[in-house]
């Protein structure tokens, strides 16, 4: 089996009609989900984001192993602790032939930050942006914040002129039943442009000769062509018969039957996502739940017993097939320089047990579960999974496994959070734990406009915040680190989640083709050689 080990320091969708292609620079891929919205600032998951992020570049970008490098900006510096100047490069110019300037910096800010978008945590809410001249930007903050561009790779700067003629200046939540014109139409500055898409069925990419690093581009291919197949089974036999040149991902359990086919081979390493469990804990009564007068959630003793009652070990080896780390934090080690201090719960079911008992729910409960069924590997496998664990300690679990669109749209649902206990999975845009701590844990108002964006149950602890706050300005490592594990062991022994583990990368490609597999799992177009 080929690995390819990355060191590091998410629509449902059924098969769609796949068409095959003479031209032999034309790369065809597929994914689990579909690609509902062009406009990449309408859903904070990965796979949205990068496949975006084909088309539209951020101010800086990843190499291989994951670190900053410059993109549309070609150098900053720090003029003073709170100030950062950021020259652009000259000659970049938009899918359109629109320039790129300083203006359409200074517009995405505000737009990435506005009503309806996801991603309102990639800039500072007391970021200012100020256009020095067209090819100058510098952003004044209150305070400093030593971690001001870790997000930004994901962050696609957007063309202000196209965007406003379009009149698509107000970003389309993932939770909105309408779409407007950047939802379904591009115009960025990056490799590939969208040609042609239809939701749910293909999406087109071709690449784009004017782009600004043509000359040092590493992939061959002038055309590529998105297929989502929700199906394992679809997915894994079009890679097998040839139709498809990779798909991503694969079963765990088809891994050996791809390597022994003639013609393709499995990329498997490890991946910095989290797979984990969430409670509402917010509400004083559960929307999906037998409890009625109170939130069973608000004890610490009920969420730690479901933490206990979870076989992570069982999981590993019979869901996961030992591709997966189980984890004690909500980071991958890879992430945290002290990450081996922490452990997880033991697994312990007469524990648990005593634990729902002490807590006056001896006699068990029901409690729906919100899931996605083509998100994660083997996500709603997982959750089966685990509601059988529950149930070994009188808990019963109502599952609600759903595509992603479905999903995302339900528990996100306008900022509303309709959900009582659901799974998530989470890579710090940053790869930084102030991006867990405050997007996961910081308190937030019943709507999600203030605090925590993803903190879908709604934990708080005025402590984790005060803490947070001193992490985002800290330029001491070891004097940062401490104040880090001093808000893990709090969310920790409050249980503000349950960490699973760390889910490993499987994708199956045609032996012909070759592809970077970052640990991020990103599929990047332009490093795809056919």
């Amino acid at each position: 089996m080929k690995r390819v080990w990355i060191a590091a320091a998410l629509l449902a969708a059924s098969c769609g009609t796949v068409i095959a292609q003479d031209d032999e620079k034309t790369f065809k891929f597929a994914f689990q989900g579909e690609l509902k919205s062009l406009d990449q600032y309408t859903l904070n998951e990965t796979f949205s984001l990068w496949t975006l992020g084909n088309v539209y570049e951020g101010l800086v970008r990843l190499d291989p192993d994951l670190n900053i490098i410059p993109g549309l900006a070609e150098s900053w510096e720090m003029v003073d602790d709170n100030t950062w100047r950021f020259n652009l490069r000259k000659g970049v110019t938009f899918h359109n032939g629109n320039p790129f300037t300083a203006d359409d910096v200074v517009f995405s800010a505000n737009r990435v930050r506005s009503k309806g978008s996801d991603l309102t945590t990639r800039v500072p809410a007391d970021a200012e942006f100020v256009a020095i001249d067209d090819h100058t930007v510098e952003v004044r903050l209150d305070s400093p914040n030593p971690i001001l561009t870790a997000e930004w790779p994901t962050w696609g700067i957007m063309d202000k002129e196209w965007t406003e003629e379009n009149d698509a200046v107000a970003v389309t939540s993932a939770s909105a039943e309408g779409q407007n014109y950047a939802a379904l139409n591009t115009n960025g500055t990056g490799p590939f442009k969208i040609v042609s898409h239809e939701p749910g069925v293909r999406t087109v990419f071709e690449a784009n000769t004017d782009w600004w690093d043509w000359d040092n581009r590493a992939f061959n291919i002038e055309r590529a062509e998105f297929t989502p197949i929700g199906s394992d089974a679809t997915r894994v036999a079009a890679l097998l018969s040839g139709e498809l040149d990779l798909v991503y991902p694969i079963p765990v359990q088809d891994i050996p039957r791809v390597e022994a086919n003639p013609g393709t081979e499995a990329l498997t390493g490890p991946e910095l996502r989290t797979i984990f469990l969430g409670f509402d804990q917010k509400r004083p009564e559960l929307l999906y739940s037998s409890v009625k007068g109170e939130n069973p959630f608000q004890d610490v003793r009920v969420r730690k017993a479901f933490y206990q009652a979870i076989d992570i070990e069982a999981i590993k080896q019979k869901i996961m097939r030992n591709l997966s780390t189980p984890s004690a934090l909500m980071i991958s080690p890879a992430l945290y320089s002290r990450s081996d201090e922490f452990e997880r719960l033991p697994y312990d079911p007469d524990a648990a047990k005593a634990l729902l008992a002490e807590a006056g729910y001896g006699d068990g409960f029901s409690v729906g579960m919100d899931c996605p069924n083509d998100r994660y590997v083997n996500d709603e496998q997982i959750c089966q999974a685990v509601a059988a664990m529950l149930a070994r300690i009188g808990v019963t679990i109502e599952l609600n496994a759903q595509p992603k669109a479905q999903y995302f749209a339900k528990i996100l649902a306008s900022g509303g959070y309709d959900t009582s206990f659901y799974m998530l999975g989470w890579t710090p845009g940053s790869f930084d734990s102030y991006n867990v701590i405050r997007d996961l844990n910081a308190c937030r108002n019943d709507d999600g406009t203030e605090g925590g964006p993803f903190n879908l149950g709604g934990y708080c602890n005025e402590e984790v915040d005060a803490l947070a706050a001193k992490i985002l300005v800290e330029n001491d490592i070891d004097t940062r680190d401490a104040m880090i594990a001093e808000v893990y062991t709090i969310l920790n022994e409050e249980v503000s989640h349950i960490p699973l583990h760390q889910q490993g990368l499987a994708w199956g490609k045609s032996s012909d083709i070759e592809v970077l597999q970052r640990a991020d799992n990103a599929l990047l177009l332009s490093t795809v050689k056919k």
